[in-house]
């Protein structure tokens, strides 16, 4: 019996058809004790550590919920980008800076990496912001992780939204700790990269004061033409 796995694809998700053909592969030695009798195999191009990661986990998962140290996060395997990310803005005095310090991947998760923000109009967007967690090192550390990470457009990264969350920082500072949220919109005209991870169409900030009133804010993922306070909106809606 031949099989040919050169036009196979696994999923939209999975932009390589190596990593197809491992997976395959892996069932026919199991079933036949070695490739020859099975299938004619095309030439298989080194294995990226994005690609392993795949590999060992088979099935990318649609939720993986962690708990960090600083902040807590529904992260998405499937779309390589969070769900949902939920952090504290506190009041903190700075100690440490940020040089040097670049994004990490994380072990048995699938995130996005460096390749998804190479060469393109896309910022390593923090969603829990590295300013708010500059009292010590392993918090600012913690922000680097790819699971605070997003694909977010370089000027609304670097304008509104950065603006936004240096007020979230001085209301912080005068009214005391407030608890964000963020959620990341998905829909039917999200673009996957051809590294595989999904670029967000836009982002709900929603902020919660000490005294339990709230204030709630909608970007989307693209360049900004008003001033951050244009987008606020009805925490109702």
């Amino acid at each position: 019996m031949y099989i040919s796995l050169i036009n196979f694809t696994a999923s939209n998700f999975f932009k390589m058809n190596k990593i197809s053909c491992c997976f395959l592969v892996l069932i026919f030695v199991a079933a036949f004790g070695s490739t020859k009798e099975c299938c004619i195999l095309p030439e298989l191009l080194p294995v990226t550590e994005d690609q392993e990661r795949i590999i060992k986990n088979l099935k990318p998962r649609t939720e993986v919920l962690v708990e960090g140290s600083i902040f807590t996060v529904s992260y998405n395997e499937i779309l390589q980008q969070p769900n949902w990310i939920r952090y504290d803005v506190r009041t903190i005095e700075k100690l440490v800076d940020r040089d040097g310090m670049v994004f990490y991947e994380v072990d048995s998760i699938i995130t996005s990496d460096n390749e998804d923000y190479y060469s393109n109009p896309w910022d390593r967007g923090h969603l829990a912001p590295a300013a708010a967690f500059t009292d010590s090192y392993d918090n600012l550390y913690a922000t680097f992780s790819f699971l605070n990470c997003t694909l977010q457009k370089d000027q609304l990264n670097r304008g509104e939204w950065a603006e936004l969350e240096t007020q979230i920082r001085e209301w912080a500072d005068q009214l005391g700790t407030l608890n964000i949220e963020i959620v990341l919109e998905f829909n039917e005209t999200a673009t996957t990269l051809p590294t595989g991870a999904t670029i967000p169409v836009g982002y709900w900030k929603n902020i919660q004061f000490p005294d339990d009133t709230r204030r709630c804010f909608y970007f989307p993922n693209e360049d900004t033409t008003a001033n951050w306070t244009e987008y606020e909106i009805s925490c109702n809606g």
